[in-house]
């Protein structure tokens, strides 16, 4: 490789077929700039799902009631299913075991809010002290919801960032204010962030407040619960699924709906919802690697091709160093070098373009689902080293066919 006269050979032979080795290194280079592209969008995908993910806890489970849609037992179909209480308390208790946190949540409307004379449009929510860490709602200022403020049916809120910013920001901080639902002064004691700032557009109440101050009576509209960590993403979704298939099966029978009424009582999981959409990720980045690895090996191809020309070009100068007493891998090697040295060269300059624009633009992008795209740079660099590693295929071929070629049939080539 350090042989000077060879490599000088090289850069003669670049210098007098400019525009065939420009474009030859440009499909090269191309390729590899599309490999890392496509792998940079596939896990700026991945980074989007599971940013969107992260705005509940991982291993989460939600119920809503919905409307029967088939006649069961003698009931008929159309039947609006309301979730109480004693849903929650019943399927809290039989499946204590597998349960790590529970909040019922009620929405409460047909109310007023105000602060002072202003009118307030967000919604109130009433949850139990547990919703924070299954919303995996971060508390800025204060403090969320206790087990004394549900016990005693306190009358204190807390609001989102958004809404401390739009309605308090003449306030130093919200903390200590208090706003009236429907005439009843609520005292605000925390603030929480979400990742989104259509969340923080939520007051969440004690749900023992909502109900009996805005006559809840035992009604709720969910039910969350949170399933506890396992040792792998596989047990983790394989426990979520027996989980989800229990509660369905316990409510079901508790409001009369037939087993295979799926629109009836709806359970969401967010473990299992994760799976599909990781999996989709997983096929995403299989297709890219396929696109990208076709485009490569057109380049590779394109390279082949060119060490072909190079040598029907170069056949009497391969005869005369023969009749000089070349040995055969001397030849070989002298195609060699020159295709792995324009591969190597225009792998190298794909990878720090493809690289750079991703450096550069990736945090800046802002399309739904995806989210800072970018490759890890081990993979990318061992992609290049597999682009050489198959432009030295590439010039092997032609290089040992220049090697076969007979001396005297070289000498009398035109």
């Amino acid at each position: 490789m350090l042989d000077i006269e060879r490599w000088q050979e090289i850069f003669d032979a670049i210098r007098k077929n400019k525009l065939r080795t420009f474009l030859t290194g440009l499909s090269v280079a191309s390729g590899i700039f599309i490999l890392v592209i496509l792998l940079g969008f596939g896990q700026g995908f991945k980074n989007g799902i599971a940013q969107e993910f992260a705005q509940d806890a991982a291993t989460s489970v939600w119920v809503w009631p919905g409307t029967t849609t088939k006649e069961y037992k003698g009931l008929n179909p159309g039947r609006n299913i309301q979730l109480r209480n004693s849903d929650y308390n019943f399927s809290s208790e039989l499946l204590a075991e597998q349960i790590d946190l529970k909040s019922p949540r009620i929405f409460v409307r047909n109310i007023s809010v105000n602060y002072g004379n202003e009118a307030l449009v967000y919604g109130v929510q009433g949850v139990s002290y547990q919703f924070q860490e299954i919303e995996n709602a971060k508390m800025s200022r204060g403090r969320f919801i206790s087990y004394q403020d549900e016990t005693n049916t306190a009358k204190i809120a807390v609001i989102g960032n958004k809404i401390a910013h739009d309605v308090f920001n003449e306030v130093d901080t919200p903390i200590g204010e208090f706003i009236d639902i429907s005439g009843i002064p609520f005292k605000i004691v925390g603030t929480f962030k979400e990742t989104e700032d259509r969340e923080e557009e939520r007051i969440f109440i004690p749900i023992t407040t909502a109900q009996k101050v805005f006559n809840g009576g035992d009604k709720v509209n969910n039910l969350a619960f949170t399933l506890p960590m396992a040792e792998n993403f596989d047990d983790a979704v394989a426990n979520s699924v027996k989980f989800k298939s229990q509660l369905l099966s316990n409510l079901q029978q508790a409001h009369t709906v037939a087993p295979d009424d799926t629109n009836a009582i709806h359970v969401w999981s967010a473990l299992e919802e994760a799976k599909r959409f990781y999996s989709l990720t997983d096929n995403i980045k299989l297709f890219f690697w396929f696109v990208g690895v076709c485009t490569i090996i057109a380049g590779v191809v394109g390279v082949s091709n060119i060490m072909l020309i190079v040598v029907r070009e170069r056949t009497k100068e391969i005869g005369i160093r023969k009749a000089l007493g070349a040995k055969p891998w001397s030849i070989v090697g002298m195609i060699l070098h020159e295709s792995i040295f324009i591969t190597a060269i225009s792998g190298f300059v794909g990878l720090i373009l493809s690289m750079g624009l991703l450096e550069l633009l990736g945090p800046n992008i802002e399309v739904d689902y995806v989210v800072n795209p970018s490759v890890n740079f081990n993979v990318a660099l061992s992609t290049v080293f597999v682009l050489v590693l198959a432009g030295a295929v590439a010039g092997f071929f032609p290089a040992w066919r220049a090697a076969n070629i007979h001396t005297i049939e070289a000498l009398r080539d035109e």
